[in-house]
Parts: structure tokens; sequence; C-alpha cells
């Protein structure tokens, strides 16, 4: 497949390498001027858990091809949309009008209807999906990771030829599928427990700064739990995950975070350590809502004036 990737992202850069290292052709769409900002290549130190734990370890001056323009006339097979979900309106208008006979692959973390997010593009040409990948940039050197699986999930009783093709991409680039059968309830809750951490990097400045306090941990739970009516109120059937940490005491929440999910020496702590993605954005799309069905959310307005302030 020739395959475009919409932004330099620290998602899609790394399904690209290892997109091209499975014989693809990759290229980016950067803004103008980012071209020469970014420079002809990526420093990659990468976690692979596709490869055995002796291989995992990345370490690579990865050079890559950019453009700055996506011409109507283009011949991409797959256009790879992974952006901040702030980013999704303007990132849909511009791929409206040049999208082509491309397949749009929508790996976003969202909180509305995906569906009516990507218009106007044809919804037969959508494929909807979530990445197990994270890290962040640090300079051009991108510190990074990707997980062995990855979600889909589609809105028809069966999945398209486009859906088939996409998820084939992945198995063979040597990834496993997980589809979801409510793709829309999955998204929204993983968009809460991100909303629940941001919460929290609010108060505290940073993503590390959380994953290494047991206090920040234990809130994370806390705000998990004054979600889940949000989440009922939306139509949103809760997951497992959803369910066991809302569930649980919030120290129990934040003593599974600290010694098993972000234990200091692990592959999700590496990554969100390196995470400077800038938040806030998630917290006011989940307070909008709790205003808007009458839910009381304090510990979500306790933090809104810091939004502002980021």
């Amino acid at each position: 497949m020739k395959i475009l990737f919409f932004g330099r992202g620290v998602i899609g850069t790394q399904y690209a390498w290892a997109f091209e290292n499975a014989g693809h052709t990759v290229e980016f769409y950067v803004r103008e001027g980012r071209k020469a900002q970014y420079g002809s290549y990526v420093n990659l130190e990468l976690w692979d858990a596709r490869q055995s734990k002796k291989d995992r370890i990345v370490k690579e001056k990865w050079p890559i091809v950019m453009q700055e323009e996506i011409k109507e006339n283009h011949d991409y097979d797959l256009i790879f949309m992974s952006v901040n979900p702030e980013q999704v309106s303007s990132a849909v208008k511009y791929l409206a009008l040049r999208v082509g006979n491309a397949t749009v692959l929508f790996f976003c973390n969202f909180w509305q209807n995906p569906q009516s997010a990507v218009q106007p593009i044809p919804h037969s040409q959508i494929v909807y999906g979530f990445p197990g990948a994270g890290g962040g940039f640090e300079g051009n050197t991108l510190y990074g990771g990707l997980y062995k699986t990855v979600q889909f999930g589609t809105f028809e009783s069966e999945p398209t030829k486009r859906d088939l093709a996409v998820r084939k991409l992945f198995a063979q680039a040597g990834f496993k599928i997980m589809v979801q059968k409510d793709v829309k309830s999955w998204l929204w809750n993983h968009f809460a427990f991100n909303a629940a951490m941001e919460v929290e990097v609010l108060k505290s400045g940073s993503f590390e700064k959380v994953i290494s306090s047991r206090e920040a941990l234990d809130g994370l739970g806390r705000n998990l739990k004054e979600m889940i009516p949000v989440l009922k109120a939306k139509g949103s059937k809760l997951d497992f995950l959803t369910k066991v940490l809302s569930g649980l005491p919030p120290r129990a929440v934040g003593f599974l975070m600290s010694h098993v999910v972000f234990s200091p020496k692990s592959m999700s702590y590496a990554l969100v350590a390196h995470n400077h993605f800038k938040v806030g954005y998630a917290v006011q799309e989940v307070i909008t809502d709790a205003r808007k069905y009458g839910i009381k959310a304090p510990r979500l307005y306790d933090v809104e004036s810091l939004i502002t302030e980021q």
C-alpha cells in the first residue's frame, strides 16, 4: 500500500515505521513550513512489543518523506488520521476535498459521535480503529512504544472490504487485531479514562508526576467515578476496565496503577513519562456534557480554571 500519515505525530510516526518495514510506502503530510523545521529524519528510541523481549528495543535514525500539500489527484491507498481530538474537525475539513478514492483510517481519541465528526468524507471510505502506542518527542527524538494489540470496530452490520483490507495491513505487519462490537462506547470509555488522568495532570503539572504519585493515581479512580453518570447519560455502555476501576476503592486503584500498570520499569511508565501532550481539552469536553445532563462532577469542576491557564 501507499500510505499517507496526516501529521508527523507520535502515534502515526511509529506505525509508519512499522509499515515501511513491512514493505509499504509511507509519507507524511505536514503543515507549510514544518518540513524544514522537522528535518529529513526522526531519531527513534522505541519499545516494540511485537518482538521477543531481547529484540524489543529499537534505536534508529529513520529517514522520512514529507509533503506540505495533498494533491487532489494523489494515488494514496490509505490516509492515516491520528490527531488530537481538538484537531479532528480541521483535519476532516482539509481531507474532505482531497480524499479521492483513499480509505481514511480514523485512529483518534474522541468524545463526540465519530460518524458525525468525519462528515463530509463519505462514510463508505472510513475505517474506525484505535492505536496501541504512546510516548513523546524530545526534540527530534521520539521515545515511544508499540503494543502488539490494535483495536478496530465498525458501524455496519459486517466489516466492509475497506475494514478488512486495513485489518489485514496491520495483521501482516505483526499486530494483533481486536474487534470492538460497540466501537463508539469503547472510544468514549477510553476518552473518559484519559480525561480522568488529565485532571491529575492539570493539578500536578506533568504525566510523569502523576504516574509517580500514589495520591494522584488514587485520584484517577475518584475522577473516573464522577464520569460514569456522564457516560451513561450519553448512552455508552461501560467496558470492563471502566467497571473495575470505578468499582474499586480509590486506594486500590492507586495501588493497581502504581504497582502493575505504571510500575517504574514498565513500558507503559516509560511511554507516559515522555508524554508532553497539552492537557485540558478532554476534561472540558466531559465537563460540558456533565453540565448538559445536570450531573454533579466536583472534582472536574475544581480544575476547570486550570484549563485556561495551559
